[in-house]
């Protein structure tokens, strides 16, 4: 039987009124674990952490109406002018794109579970991406695994494994097999090898339901320290004596402790699912990602089949998806360009009469990057 979050304690805890907590009550306990995405493909329910940021960030959206003025008698008042509103306000504290879009995916659930399909738009029907920095890039341009950062994996895990044992082999699992984090916490070692053929199957905390399998090869150490550590009842490494969320919290405080933040070392432990999916890339295009800035290319063939094998290493769907992995080798070609001056700038559109787009084609750089080189100075 699916987990379902106890809704009633979360929107307890925030400041709506009586008739606003319980309409909302009784719209959660019937759909909070329901699924509402278009590239999903598993039936399974929500986990429970994603069923709470669901709750959460809706309860805050309706904080923040009630503070701006707007005293809605019931979740069902909602209309298209509050949504424009939340919208423009997270814009104008500068929010990213990136969470502006999930909070809207959350509201969207909603107003699904209301009948009000055409409610809650996308990003693009509220603000101008470009115009207030709001686009998102899938494109890395700087490599985040631990190697590219000056950190020794191997030996920074052995370190780890004298504070906490189990965020050790969790890490291990990730940087063996790419695993995301949940996917290392909910791993079932014994239970997920395929001996026959020689594949791990990934199925439990995988993003989208999307179910893989990644070749074992000569790791079966690896599996075989993490099925020492395995909680006898649920099979996975998370402890007995801790929930999912204790655990979690756990683990990014033994990691803080080793450094392994962007403000410490520079590096997260995600940084292990980008080197591995990087060293897939070079297995089989025989050269390294773009993100490595070594200027050798493959053919056009075995690039193609490199990117499908990261994609198909990662869980995604789409090809591009490697590209936040990997980069692309126009990106990185973009970006070994040295930054224009000032005056380079000012020749160029003296040059082009005015005119941007001629400029920042004659410098070689995007308009966009024109005009912050201009805003700049």
């Amino acid at each position: 039987m699916a987990a379902i979050l106890n809704v009633r304690a979360v929107v307890r805890g925030y400041r709506l009124t009586p008739t606003v907590s319980a309409e909302l009550i009784l719209l959660l306990d019937e759909h909070v674990s329901s699924v509402h995405s278009r590239t999903r493909i598993s039936a399974k329910p929500l986990s429970i952490k994603t069923q709470e940021l669901r709750v959460r960030a809706i309860c805050a959206a309706l904080v923040e109406l009630r503070e701006g003025g707007f005293a809605l008698a019931s979740p069902w008042n909602l209309r298209r002018k509050h949504i424009e509103w939340l919208v423009q306000r997270w814009v104008s504290v500068k929010q990213s794109g990136g969470t502006i879009e999930n909070k809207l995916t959350y509201l969207r659930a909603l107003a699904d579970w209301m009948n009000k399909d055409n409610l809650v738009g996308t990003l693009d029907d509220y603000a101008d991406r470009k115009e207030n920095g709001l686009v998102r890039s899938y494109v890395a341009e700087v490599d985040r695994s631990w190697e590219a950062n000056g950190v020794n994996a191997h030996e920074k895990i052995a370190e780890i494994a004298s504070t906490c044992p189990r965020t050790a082999v969790q890490l291990r699992l990730q940087a063996a097999f790419g695993l995301r984090i949940e996917e290392s916490f909910m791993l079932q070692p014994v239970r997920a090898v395929n001996d026959i053929d020689m594949l791990l199957e990934v199925t439990r905390g995988t993003k989208g339901g999307r179910d893989r399998v990644v070749p074992i090869e000569e790791k079966y150490a690896v599996l075989e320290a993490a099925a020492r550590l395995a909680n006898p009842l649920t099979g996975s490494t998370v402890p007995a004596d801790r929930t999912l969320k204790q655990w979690r919290n756990w683990y990014y405080y033994v990691l803080e402790r080793h450094g392994i933040t962007k403000s410490g070392l520079g590096v997260t432990s995600h940084g292990l699912r980008h080197q591995y999916l990087q060293e897939v890339y070079e297995k089989w295009a025989g050269v390294t990602a773009p993100v490595k800035q070594a200027g050798k290319r493959p053919d056009a063939e075995r690039h193609s089949q490199a990117i499908r094998r990261v994609v198909e290493a990662a869980g995604h769907s789409r090809p591009t998806k490697a590209n936040a992995y990997i980069s692309t080798f126009a990106r990185q070609e973009r970006l070994a360009k040295p930054t224009p001056t000032i005056d380079e700038v000012r020749s160029a559109l003296e040059a082009a009469a005015g005119n941007k787009s001629h400029a920042a084609l004659a410098l070689g750089i995007s308009r966009q990057a024109l005009y912050r080189l201009l805003d700049a100075a």
